[in-house]
């Protein structure tokens, strides 16, 4: 009764469970970029609602006018306006639902011009 000695090492089971691992990391990782996978995200601190106070806002009406601290202001008027202000200050638009896009989009190229790069849309909750 002599035992023999293995001439060859059976990699096939371990290729098998190689490639099951390889799957279900791959299914994972797609769920969680693709957003897939229900999180129930944080909410705002209190941190986080002293600092949205700080910002400045500019509200547009429906016909593409800027109003600034109150004050109807012209495009001239409202980029000299915020040459004064900080970069780093956040800037909050409320827009008229009713406004013509154009006219928003001009406004944030402006700001982008100027060097704002914090600027948020107020949106209502429907």
């Amino acid at each position: 009764m002599d035992e023999q000695e293995f001439n060859y090492l059976n990699i096939i089971p371990l290729v098998d469970v190689m490639l099951v691992l390889l799957t279900i990391v791959l299914m994972t990782s797609t769920f969680i970029a693709t957003g897939t996978i229900p999180v129930d995200l944080p909410g705002v601190s209190a941190l986080e609602q002293q600092k949205r106070a700080e910002s400045v806002t500019i509200i547009l009406d429906a016909e593409g006018n800027h109003w600034y601290q109150d004050t109807l202001m012209s495009d001239a008027e409202l980029v000299k306006a915020f040459h004064d202000i900080d970069t780093a200050t956040n800037i909050l638009v409320r827009a008229d639902r009713n406004l013509p896009l154009q006219s928003f989009v001009s406004l944030m190229d402006m700001l982008k011009n100027i060097g704002f790069t914090k600027i948020q849309l107020h949106a209502q909750e429907l």
